[in-house]
C-alpha cells in the first residue's frame, strides 16, 4: 500500500487498557479497603464510553475533555458496584490511569520499523494531547506526532476527526491510513476517504471475549503492528481482504 502517513487508534489498538485498568482498580480499592471483581468493574467502565460519546455526537451533551468523561462514567460505575469508599483524590488517581496504558509487546517495535521508512506516524485517539503525550512516552511508544479528537473539539467517528488529521498532517484523504482494532472506527475513517488497516487484538476484553472480525472494505489486515510495518515497507506479508 502506497501511503504518505499512518495514524493509529491508541485504546485497544496499541495498549492494554483493560488489564492496565483493572491493576490501578485493584491498587485503589485495596487502598479502600474494598473487595471487588475488579475486571469486571473495569468493563462496565469502558462500556460506558461509546453511549457517552454517542450522547456528544448527537447534541445531546456539549463536549468535554475525555478525562471529565471518564470521570463522569467512573462516578456512575462507582455507585452501581457499591465502591463509593473510593474517594475523590483516588478517583482522579484511577482517571490518571488511562495516561499509563502498557502497550502491547508488538506496537513499540513496530512503530520503530515504521520509523525507519518514509510513513510519517501519529496517533489519532480520542484521547487529549496531554494523555497521550504522557501515555506514549510511559511506554515508550515513538510517534512523529501527537494527534487527538480534542484538536477537533469533538471524538471519532465524527468525520471531521479523521479530515483534521489529514489537513494537520498536510496529506490527501487517500493517503492516510487510519489503523485500529475497532471496525467501526476503520468504518467511519473509510467513509470520511482515509484508507484503513485493521489489527486485531483478541485480548483486548479479556481471555473470553469473542473474536471481532475486520470490516467489510477495510484495505489491509495486518497481524500486529510489526507485520503492518513491514508491509508499509514492502516486506511484509499483510493481506487484502477480499471484498
Amino acid at each position: 500500500m502506497d501511503v504518505d502517513a499512518a495514524v493509529f487508534d491508541v485504546f485497544g489498538t496499541m495498549t492494554d487498557w483493560r488489564s492496565s485498568v483493572t491493576d490501578a482498580l485493584a491498587e485503589s480499592g485495596g487502598r479502600a479497603g474494598l473487595q471487588a471483581d475488579w475486571p469486571a468493574v473495569t468493563d462496565a467502565w469502558r462500556r460506558r464510553y461509546r453511549p457517552v460519546l454517542h450522547r456528544f455526537l448527537n447534541g445531546e451533551l456539549p463536549w468535554r475533555p475525555l478525562d471529565e468523561l471518564h470521570r463522569l462514567m467512573l462516578d456512575e460505575v462507582v455507585a452501581e458496584h457499591g465502591l463509593t469508599a473510593l474517594g475523590d483524590a483516588e478517583r482522579h488517581r484511577l482517571v490518571r490511569a488511562w495516561h499509563r496504558l502498557s502497550p502491547w509487546p508488538d506496537a513499540a517495535p513496530g512503530l520503530e520499523l515504521l520509523h525507519e521508512t518514509p510513513v510519517l506516524t501519529a496517533t489519532l485517539s480520542n484521547g487529549g494531547v496531554g494523555l497521550l503525550a504522557r501515555l506514549t512516552k510511559r511506554a515508550g511508544l515513538r510517534f512523529d506526532c501527537i494527534l487527538s479528537a480534542e484538536l477537533a473539539t469533538s471524538y471519532k467517528p465524527d468525520p471531521r476527526v479523521y479530515l483534521m488529521a489529514a489537513e494537520l498532517l498536510q496529506v490527501e484523504p487517500g493517503r492516510l491510513l487510519m489503523v485500529a482494532c475497532h471496525p467501526d472506527d476503520l468504518e467511519a475513517a473509510a467513509e470520511a476517504g482515509l484508507r484503513t488497516a485493521y489489527i486485531p487484538r483478541p485480548l483486548e476484553w479479556g481471555p473470553d471475549a469473542e473474536p471481532t472480525d475486520p470490516p467489510a472494505g477495510v484495505d489491509l489486515v495486518a497481524d500486529d503492528v510489526i507485520d503492518l510495518a513491514r508491509t508499509l515497507a514492502g516486506t511484509g506479508t499483510v493481506t487484502t481482504p477480499v471484498s
